[in-house]
């Protein structure tokens, strides 16, 4: 779990920011960041045609949906990372940060996902030295559970 006297300083929520927008595949499916806080974070992704599975039935892509629970687990186990690193001086904190990367990730499709928003919030379960396990889920925009996905991430 995350530690309670955590905060979101503007150095943390900055590079979580930066490392999102630096990614070019983020900004192709058009996700777009939430709420970044050591609980939770959030990130929201509108429906376009690029983005469809099914065309028969218009619904989002089994791809876009894991990616966007992995890019909403990375950046919250970015921001358990900060945390265990932040005896670090802030170069030393910023080369281990950018050697996040997913280990693991297992996704459950629980119904389709239709709709014309969705929305992933990520939780983090455990924050090592090491190793950040993050639980995500996807919902639609009428509040339909899409998709729960587990993601193990090497984060230092």
């Amino acid at each position: 779990m995350t530690t309670p006297y955590l905060e979101l300083t503007q150095e943390l929520h900055q590079a979580v920011s930066g490392f999102f927008q630096r990614i070019p595949f983020n900004q192709m499916l058009g996700i777009q960041l939430g709420e970044l806080s050591p609980q939770q974070v959030t990130m929201h992704l509108p429906m376009k045609p690029e983005l469809i599975g099914n065309f028969v039935h218009g619904i989002l892509h089994g791809g876009v949906i894991s990616a966007l629970l992995d890019v909403a687990g990375g950046a919250m186990a970015l921001i358990g990372a900060f945390d265990k690193h932040q005896h670090l001086s802030s170069a030393e904190r910023m080369v281990r940060l950018s050697k996040l990367g997913t280990i693991d990730l297992r996704i459950d499709y629980l119904r389709p996902g239709r709709g014309q928003h969705f929305t992933a919030s990520a939780m983090l379960l455990r924050s090592g030295n090491k190793v950040a396990v993050v639980r995500s889920e996807l919902h639609s925009d009428d509040g339909t559970l899409v998709a729960v996905g587990t993601g193990t991430y090497l984060c230092g």
